[in-house]
């Protein structure tokens, strides 16, 4: 997600782990996840990428609680049906109407997708959807806020800011079963 904003902290540590879809990292501080990246081109890249994306982060073996989110991950991008909207998160840095969309979002289960548009709605926002768009857009914890689940109108891929684009997007989609309606499966 190119558009996130450097987090600076000492505080904040990170792990890589492999899954289905390659190496991803956790980033986690005191008060819970403050990110998720989703594979870069190798593992190097993705660890590179933590580095960039939160400044002073340091990297360290997973904790007890970081080791059970990366297995609920895991078991995720192998097909479980575990919506992870549990997990604890540090959302303290998020502007607060990102934080609103994030907490719709969490609430999608995987094979379940809505639309921007619907998302506004909820939040009585109607208007919104560009907006509820961009708050995903830039999403630090992709898969935990699983801003893949939300499409465009008309049950479209849309855009999706995480390495690999929309491809992504559908392969994470494909995983969990979603209908995509007008937009062709990964393996179509």
């Amino acid at each position: 997600m190119p558009h996130d904003p450097v987090m600076t902290s000492s505080l904040y540590f990170f792990t890589l782990f492999d899954t289905p879809v390659g190496a991803c990292a956790l980033v986690w501080g005191e008060r819970g996840l403050v990110g998720v990246l989703l594979p870069g081109a190798d593992a190097a890249a993705t660890r590179a990428s933590a580095r960039r994306r939160y400044a002073g982060a340091q990297e360290a073996p997973a904790t007890d609680a970081v080791q059970r989110v990366i297995e609920r991950v895991r078991g995720l991008l192998n097909g479980a049906r575990d919506n992870l909207e549990d997990i604890a998160l540090d959302l303290s840095a998020i502007p607060p109407f990102n934080r609103r969309v994030y907490a719709v979002a969490r609430a999608i289960h995987p094979g379940s997708t809505r639309s921007y548009g619907e998302i506004a709605i909820e939040l009585g926002e109607p208007h919104a959807a560009r907006a509820v768009g961009q708050a995903l857009g830039a999403n630090p914890l992709p898969i935990i806020v699983p801003c893949h689940r939300v499409l465009a109108a008309g049950a479209k891929a849309g855009g999706f800011s995480a390495p690999g684009g929309t491809r992504t997007k559908l392969r994470l989609l494909d995983i969990e079963g979603a209908p995509l309606g007008g937009t062709p499966g990964l393996f179509d």
